[in-house]
């Protein structure tokens, strides 16, 4: 076989003007080698696979890459560069650039070309032999010992698979090293839950196990060593994996996150057989984390049904917007606890002038500081400037939304479609819907652009101006001009149908939004009611109120009450389920259903239908009592942004004495003492 790179490949300290001109150079070197008849079609095909997303790495590396019909047999290109070029990587620019060049025969050569050099490319000494090297036959030498073509065709599920993944022979467990990646829409409790099932299982399992919990407060990542120890690795995620790229050749087990709580045994022998089965599913090289290699929308799972991949872009927006809706919405509730309630009065005209005419060494006085905390002209003011900053933190709720769903189905080239779309959705009156619909439309016109063949002198402009310009235009005129109207109309009679909501109608909403947050305890129906509750706080009329307190109320009840049942007859649980139903108490006074899940996976059918009933009688007398909340998140942490405390207490205590009394008499029910006594140890 042909040698993958040659002394006539390599271009050692090299000066270029930007990364277009890295790669053209780069293909001419092939060219000039015997390796391609065309050398700017080459160019063309890698410029095509560049603006899909970057294949700068860190650490000054970049890995631009692609199948190409100009391309006669695998080839290596590499170029040491003087001064830096920028390839898109976070840390900065790259000096050391290899181009992969396979022929477009039908196999994945260089998924596994790439794997293999990625892998590499994590070793410093290796990097430093790059740098070092002062002639072309000594950057040959140390690639060639770390990179080799596959003596046969690969086939497309091996795709990227490391030296020897693919081996027939079966490996015992103790050999194998796992990774995994867990995440959901909130980044809270799911996504530490699954993390934690996960490192027990691969205890009890003798297998090494690394968790990557990728929270809403940021993840610690995976060394990359270990990733590259590693066997295979299992995607319990409900929205984008981050830098999926980092993983590129693992077989993978890709399921839903409370899969990963519920099945983490299960996962982790899937894993196992994935690691030795030459013909499971292996991440794609340039998968990033939102776009595939081929194109397909990575974070949203290329491979997987339609309806698949809307929820997981629809799931991925609400992830990214918690953020904005949980700063905003505490910052206005402290503004109001610290200013008093008339900030909010006339379109906060109050704050406004507070902010425009005094200062911190020029107080408002007692004339304007009357309902503030304790009659206070400092407290005025700093709780003026929360509010405003609350609401101006709102005023990124749709177009956030909008942004990262379409961040989910095109990666980067789709966030500023989708934040001018949702921006224009708030302009037409469309609200949250306007936003998902706009995300959408921005994110899938913006794949569909990146798939566009164009000339090689337009391909490096794709991705920063030509994608962001045009899909902005299509989805966000197509929202102006066309469905604004319609949106508005329908967010319009919306907001009139939930604004006269009273007495019974009223009571059934609350009861449908309960039964909403009690069914799946932090799914997607309960991230629906909870999107729809938080959405309407940027229009904050009573009734819209009324939704955001029902539904924390209601999704505050689950783990109470199962807290609760856990203490009142602690024989009818589990030793896990009563240390679970401790760490309840504080789970659910914070408002996190998460907390419940536990007592749901080892018996849904008795707990979750208590649970929705206790929802629902907390959802009917939260609207009875006319409880109104002006905090998205916090539980009884919040009390003070509450309108109406004593029919918030009645009815979340109602609701869980409700549920913890069902929870209770379903398990009461037909069994037996030798039951009770297999769930008691017998020192209880």
């Amino acid at each position: 076989m042909t040698d993958l790179i040659n002394a006539a490949l390599v271009s050692l300290d090299a000066t270029y003007g930007s990364k277009d001109d890295v790669i053209v150079a780069l293909t001419r070197l092939v060219a000039a080698d015997g390796r391609s008849s065309d050398a700017e079609g080459l160019a063309t095909d890698a410029f095509t696979r560049e603006a899909k997303s970057s294949t700068g790495m860190p650490g000054g590396l970049a890995i631009p890459h692609c199948r190409s019909e100009h391309v006669d047999v695998p080839t290596l290109a590499f170029a040491r560069l003087d001064p830096t070029v920028d390839f898109g990587a976070k840390d900065g620019p790259a000096d050391l650039v290899f181009l992969i060049a396979a022929p477009a025969s039908g196999d994945q050569t260089h998924m596994v070309l790439l794997t293999q050099l990625a892998r590499a490319l994590v070793r410093k000494d290796f990097t430093d032999t790059l740098r070092s090297a002062s002639t072309p036959d000594e950057i040959v030498a140390a690639v060639s010992d770390v990179v080799k073509p596959p003596e046969s065709p690969v086939p497309a599920s091996t795709a990227g698979a490391p030296a020897g993944a693919a081996a027939a022979d079966s490996t015992s467990a103790s050999q194998h090293s796992l990774v995994a990646v867990t995440s959901c829409p909130t980044g809270i409790a799911h996504t530490f839950m699954a993390a934690e099932a996960l490192e027990n299982a691969g205890r009890k399992a003798g297998v090494t196990l690394h968790v990557e919990p990728q929270g809403s407060v940021g993840a610690t990542r995976l060394d990359p060593h270990v990733i590259a120890a590693a066997s295979a690795v299992i995607f319990a995620t409900d929205v984008g994996v981050r830098d999926k790229d980092r993983f590129a050749g693992l077989a993978e087990v890709k399921v839903s996150v409370k899969q990963g709580i519920h099945e983490a045994d299960v996962l982790i022998q899937r894993a196992l057989g994935a690691a030795d089965d030459p013909n499971a599913p292996r991440v794609a090289a340039g998968s990033g984390g939102g776009r595939s290699s081929d194109g397909a929308a990575g974070a949203t799972g290329g491979g997987d049904g339609w309806g698949t991949r809307l929820r997981t872009a629809l799931l991925t927006g609400v992830s990214y917007m918690i953020p904005f809706v949980a700063a905003g919405g505490l910052l206005i509730a402290l503004g109001f606890l610290l200013g008093g309630y008339e900030l909010a009065l006339n379109d906060s005209e109050l704050g406004n002038s507070i902010l425009a005419d005094y200062n911190l060494f020029n107080l408002p006085d007692g004339d304007l500081s009357g309902h503030a905390l304790f009659g206070s002209g400092l407290l005025l003011f700093l709780g003026a400037a929360l509010f405003k900053i609350g609401g101006l933190a709102f005023g990124f709720l749709v177009p956030a939304l909008a942004g990262y769903i379409a961040y989910a189905i095109a990666d980067r080239p789709g966030i500023a479609p989708g934040f001018i779309a949702g921006a224009v959705a708030g302009f037409t009156g469309g609200g949250f819907i306007g936003g998902i619909v706009g995300g959408l439309l921005a994110g899938f016109v913006a794949a569909w652009i990146a798939g566009f063949q164009v000339p090689a002198f337009v391909r490096g402009l794709m991705p920063v101006v030509i994608i962001p310009l045009f899909a902005t235009l299509i989805s966000s005129g197509l929202l102006l001009l066309v469905l604004g109207r319609p949106l508005s109309w329908l967010t319009e009679q919306l907001q009139d149908g939930l604004s006269g909501m009273s007495g019974t109608y009223a009571v059934v909403l609350g009861i449908v939004l309960g039964l909403m947050m009690c069914f799946d305890l932090g799914g997607p129906v309960n991230k629906a009611a909870y999107l729809f509750a938080t959405t309407q706080l940027g229009d904050p009329t009573a009734a819209n109120l009324n939704i955001m307190a029902a539904v924390m109320l209601t999704g505050m009840v689950p783990p109470l009450a199962l807290a609760l049942a856990s203490t009142a007859r602690a024989k009818l649980f589990t030793e896990p389920e009563r240390e679970s139903g401790r760490a309840a108490w504080l789970l659910g006074a914070s408002f996190i259903s998460e907390g419940a899940i536990p007592f749901a996976a080892a018996d849904p059918l008795r707990v979750i239908p208590s649970m929705m009933a206790g929802g629902a009688v907390t959802g009917a007398l939260a609207m009875a009592f006319d409880v109104q909340l002006r905090a998205p998140h916090g539980g009884i942490f919040v009390l003070f942004a509450v309108d109406g405390v004593l029919g918030f207490l009645i009815a979340l205590v109602a609701g869980t004495l409700v549920s913890a009394a069902a929870v209770i008499a379903l398990k009461s029910a037909g069994r037996s003492s030798a039951d009770v006594n297999a769930a008691v140890p017998a020192t209880v």
